[in-house]
């Protein structure tokens, strides 16, 4: 009868080994799981940054090579929340480059505000940001940015004009 029991006992370590050595296999491949699922997000949102990268600089790519002067290319814009807007755009000097250009970019949002549609201009007359609407590049020159719009206000569209020497060199619109 101790014998027995002996054995029974040793077969109770042995199989509660097996199950702590089974319970612990198991919680290693959980861990791995989510680790891998983790990178699986990472690597999809990279790749999603690499495509929208990717399209971006196809739009680099000019039209037609030998058409001279400024053009708008690639503008985007999106709501990050009610009052901002974020825009991003390229402009482009094409043809062959003979200098700098130099110019300014005037953004005007079209929104309806009490039930009224009103236009909006940036930069302001005398705002303070006005340096960041500037342009001063030999080839192209990346820009981007937030607006800030009145609370209540809806955005419809957002054109994007390039300006040197108070003339409309390139002008673009988007709808939002």
């Amino acid at each position: 009868m101790a014998q027995q029991l002996d054995e029974l006992r040793r077969e109770r370590e042995r199989l509660a080994a097996a199950a702590n050595a089974a319970e612990n296999q198991l919680t290693m491949e959980r861990a791995a799981q989510k680790q891998l699922s983790t990178q699986l997000k990472s690597l999809e949102t990279e790749n999603i940054r690499l495509k929208e990268d990717l399209a971006f600089f196809e739009r680099l790519l000019p039209v037609d090579p030998k058409a001279a002067g400024v053009a708008i290319r690639g503008i985007t814009a999106e709501l990050l929340s009610p009052t901002q807007l974020q825009y991003r755009l390229l402009v482009m000097q094409g043809g062959k480059v003979t200098g700098s250009f130099e110019g300014n970019l005037r953004l005007t949002v079209s929104v309806i505000q009490n039930g009224r549609a009103q236009v909006l201009n940036f930069p302001e007359g005398k705002s303070s940001d006005i340096n960041n609407f500037k342009l001063g590049f030999r080839h192209y020159q990346r820009l981007e940015g937030s607006l800030t719009l009145p609370a209540g206000a809806v955005a419809r569209s957002l054109q994007a004009t390039v300006l040197e020497k108070g003339q409309v060199r390139a002008q673009q619109s988007l709808n939002l």
